[in-house]
């Protein structure tokens, strides 16, 4: 089953923006060359950065998590700012609109 993940983080400073545009560009790279990743795109939604992959399966997500840029990535978070995820297994992507509602009301650190 196809599994959606949604993510947000807030910067902590303006002085992080460097840090994090260094990561988010090539962990979504990384994403966007994973031969499970079915859609990989982001947006900027109050001030909070937000990504939605789809994935062939949890398992596929899991491995992109804690591998290559996106791990470095993960490892720096705490610096450079803070959020949460949500997942869920879905057919498709939900609208942005939809997406945010669901990071807000099930999103989880």
């Amino acid at each position: 089953m196809p599994y959606v993940s949604i993510t947000g983080l807030r910067i902590k400073s303006p002085l992080m923006a460097p840090l994090f545009a260094w990561h988010a560009i090539r962990s979504m790279q990384q994403a966007k060359r994973a031969p499970a990743c079915r859609l990989a795109i982001a947006r900027r939604i109050n001030g909070v950065s937000h990504t939605m992959t789809v994935w062939d399966n949890r398992q596929a997500m899991l491995a992109f998590l804690t591998s290559g840029a996106h791990r470095k990535a993960m490892q720096a978070f705490s610096r450079i700012g803070t959020g949460y995820g949500f997942g869920y297994e879905g057919e498709t992507a939900p609208s942005w609109d939809k997406a945010h509602q669901l990071w807000q009301e099930k999103g989880r650190t």
